[in-house]
């Protein structure tokens, strides 16, 4: 027997759709909404014809969903769940039922929404997110606002939980109106239907340009209501860096229950809603749509102070309207729990607003953090929408809870693979363009950091982010470390990107090799300007952040075996490299109270990809031991005790241990990664 390994062309005509849908966010948010598509095919067991059912699976987004994205399921066995379905106060079970109609092996697990693409007849069905349509859909008079919009071509299903019963329901109202292409569902989205997938995506289509068109045709200019005095935005400087003093302080807030990473965003259509008289009362009336509240939570955090306020007053404020938020939260879930609910998931809110300086957003890494972010956009277009035509209306808090705490939701988080070491860190790597600074930057960002790589080299810094992936897991910064303002400017960048700072590598660095009398005052300035001064510059600004989270942190500094060897025609670079030494166990007494944890490593002859030695102290001390420059990390390793050549991983290898939890209670200590240089070792 032969098994076609082709796809069946429904799974091309369905991605096709799915990707063109889901790249435009005004169709639906990022791993929102589902599509599929159904086909009859050669059953290999049997080598009958079968119908089946192509659908997105949990959390797959329709922008990249892929062929592995998908759920296979048979469509006989789907529509024979209809005859043993118990009733929507068990309709959870129905989806374990699921797990009994798939197809082959592989693919992906099928979602809450599988019923409604498998019992609604047509072969290819949408379900979408658009901002106007759950505009529509959140208006307390949707039904008539979608009866004005669209006629009989649209209907209107009033809101029930997704689930199996909303599925029998979109395929009942199919059935019963011939005339229509979709449906909007109250609180939630749209739906959309057809014979093809050309046809299926041009009724999205129409149904959200539609309703676009009418909110665009009825809405009135200001549904948020007028500016606010002391509301107004800050300029783009004085936002930008009052967003970098106050992210540390909202992380560590943010952070009581479980440690999160940042978004923030300064976007024109938040900082206007932030502006406006009706801000409050819609913030409290919190999102609608389950994707939006699954990762915005019920409501935000709004602070009321204005914009401008001193920064004490500010962070003094902050802390009040936290501890306020946890016991709303908590009496949320106490309102509304039963004896079968999942645990609290922790009281800290996800997303923050500040009027007159932006949104800061909440999770367990950046990508969440940035998604959550962009819901709240969403919610804040249909709370634009709503108001702009009627009253926004979002579903009732109880149902809320439902969905927040649903066990389904409950399983699907515990589904996820477990955390790597670092994640939810965020560490920031001088020097980090090339050699041991670019191996630690990997390293960190393999072990699940986010990492702000930090060079002088605009280029290399660029090259070695994008190396290590996309803005959700690296950025790129130039800064010269000796440079004052640019030290500043780089903890303030590396704040605004992920909302704080955690693990601080001082790895900067340079060298000359020169006997006293040649060394000259200007080698002597530029060594311990960089090293010295700019280890010291770096940790200062990185310590105000520290201690603004109050989460406690890691700082290291990349020194040298040169700290404690005395070496001739060296004292510029071993002096420098010992006032690195000393810095750590200085700043280790001192920061120990805040929890900050500072250590050392103590490399040494690392030549290979090394920026130091290639800028020619690699070819001056080969000239000096007699030794082709290629052969150098050769002879260094012939002198060491295991005979081993250091190259920049072993280093980063030594960070990584320092700083992944393991020795959670060692600080002021350096690590030597020289191979073995008895002259070197510490007393």
């Amino acid at each position: 027997m032969t098994m076609n390994s082709q796809p069946h062309p429904a799974v091309g005509e369905l991605l096709s759709r799915a990707h063109e849908l889901g790249a435009d966010r005004r169709n639906t948010n990022y791993a929102g909404g589902n599509a599929s598509a159904k086909g009859v095919t050669t059953d290999p067991a049997t080598g009958k014809d079968v119908e089946l059912l192509w659908v997105k699976g949990s959390g797959g987004d329709l922008g990249t969903l892929t062929e592995d994205g998908l759920a296979v399921l048979r469509m006989d066995r789907v529509r024979g769940l209809v005859d043993v379905y118990p009733g929507v106060e068990r309709e959870d079970e129905m989806v374990a039922a699921f797990d009994y109609c798939l197809h082959g092996k592989g693919g992906a697990a099928p979602s809450i929404d599988t019923a409604m693409h498998g019992l609604v007849e047509a072969e290819h069905v949408d379900h979408l997110h658009p901002d106007a349509g759950i505009a529509l859909a959140t208006a307390v008079d949707g039904e008539e606002l979608t009866r004005q919009a669209f006629g009989d071509r649209v209907v209107w299903i009033p809101w029930r939980r997704p689930g199996f019963q909303l599925g029998m329901d979109i395929a009942a109202v199919a059935r019963q109106n011939p005339q229509a292409i979709g449906c909007v569902l109250g609180g939630h989205g749209i739906t959309a239907w057809g014979a093809t997938s050309e046809q299926c995506r041009d009724n999205s289509l129409e149904i959200i340009r539609t309703a676009q068109r009418y909110l665009d045709e009825h809405g009135k200019p200001e549904p948020f209501g007028a500016v606010v005095p002391g509301r107004e935005p800050l300029s783009t400087s004085e936002l930008r860096a009052r967003a970098a003093e106050l992210f540390p302080v909202l992380r560590g807030l943010c952070s009581t229950d479980s440690r999160q990473v940042g978004h923030f965003t300064d976007a024109e259509p938040v900082l206007d809603f932030l502006s406006r008289e009706e801000m409050p009362r819609l913030a409290a009336l919190g999102t609608s749509c389950p994707d939006h509240f699954l990762r915005t939570k019920v409501r935000p955090l709004v602070v009321d102070t204005p914009a401008d306020e001193p920064i004490e007053s500010v962070v003094d404020r902050l802390t009040e309207l936290h501890e306020a938020y946890r016991e709303d939260y908590r009496a949320y879930y106490q309102r509304h729990a039963e004896p079968d609910s999942p645990p609290m998931r922790g009281a800290d809110p996800a997303i923050v607003l500040v009027p007159g300086i932006g949104m800061f957003s909440f999770g367990a890494d950046k990508q969440t953090a940035r998604v959550a972010g962009e819901f709240y956009l969403n919610a804040i277009n249909v709370m634009r929408g709503a108001e702009s035509v009627s009253r926004y209306q979002p579903i009732p808090e109880s149902e809320k809870f439902r969905i927040e705490y649903w066990e389904l939701e409950e399983a699907k988080l515990r589904r996820r693979p477990a955390p790597k070491p670092l994640a939810t860190r965020i560490a920031l790597v001088t020097g980090a363009g090339s050699g041991i600074g670019k191996a630690i930057a990997r390293r960190l960002a393999a072990e699940g950091a986010c990492v702000v790589v930090a060079d002088r080299d605009e280029r290399s810094a660029a090259d070695v982010a994008g190396e290590l992936g996309d803005s959700d897991r690296a950025i790129a910064v130039t800064a010269d470390v000796a440079d004052e303002d640019a030290v500043a400017e780089t903890v303030a960048a590396t704040c605004v990107a992920f909302g704080g700072l955690d693990l601080v590598v001082n790895n900067a660095g340079l060298s000359t090799a020169k006997p006293l009398l040649e060394t000259t005052a200007q080698d002597w300035d530029l060594l311990h300007d960089v090293m010295a001064k700019g280890s010291f510059l770096v940790s200062r600004a990185a310590t105000r952040v520290l201690t603004a989270q109050r989460m406690g942190g890691d700082i290291v500094y990349v020194s040298s075996k040169n700290s404690v060897f005395a070496g001739a025609n060296n004292v510029a670079y071993g002096a420098t490299k010992a006032d690195q030494a000393h810095q750590v166990r200085l700043l280790a007494t001192e920061l120990g109270e805040y929890g900050i944890r500072v250590n050392g490593v103590n490399p040494d002859a690392v030549v290979r990809g090394s920026g130091i030695f290639s800028s020619g102290w690699g070819a001056q001390r080969a000239a000096m031991y007699g030794v082709p420059e290629e052969k150098l990390g050769e002879f260094y390793a012939q002198r060491t005790l295991l005979k081993r050549e250091v190259l920049p991983e072993h280093v980063a290898n030594a960070v990584f241990v320092l700083t992944a939890g393991e020795l959670s209670h060692t600080t002021g200590l350096h690590i030597p990664v020289d191979a073995g240089v008895a002259a070197a070792f510490l007393r």
